[in-house]
């Protein structure tokens, strides 16, 4: 693990510089939106497209509440560390648990909206 815990940091890092480029190039493009002058439907939707920043919260943590989840549960299910691939099976099925709640919970809010 202590070989690992590096590898994991600069990609965590990375990740972060990644998500902070895009919410300011995000930023610039819905200001240069706006400033160019009047807006009709389709910039209206395209700007609601790039305002995502509370679904994107949403989404994860609803995959790393649901992926932690697993591995809470994982601490009372009896299984062999070394030749059990149960942990991965289980953790997986708790992320796509996390996803899918997402997917529906994004799915019912569109369609109050279209109504």
């Amino acid at each position: 693990m202590k070989q690992l815990l590096p590898f994991i940091i600069v990609i965590v890092f990375f990740i972060i510089i990644a998500v902070l480029i895009i919410g300011l190039l995000n930023y610039r493009l819905k200001n240069r939106i706006i400033n160019s002058g009047p807006l009709d439907e389709t910039s209206f939707k395209f700007l609601s497209q790039l305002s995502t920043i509370g679904s994107e919260s949403l989404k994860w943590g609803l995959i790393l509440f649901f992926a932690g989840l697993g591995l809470v549960i994982m601490q009372y299910i009896p299984y062999s560390a070394e030749d059990s691939p149960l942990p991965y099976g289980i953790e997986m099925i708790f992320v796509a648990a996390g996803f899918l709640s997402y997917y529906l919970l994004i799915q019912n809010k569109r369609k109050s909206q279209d109504k």
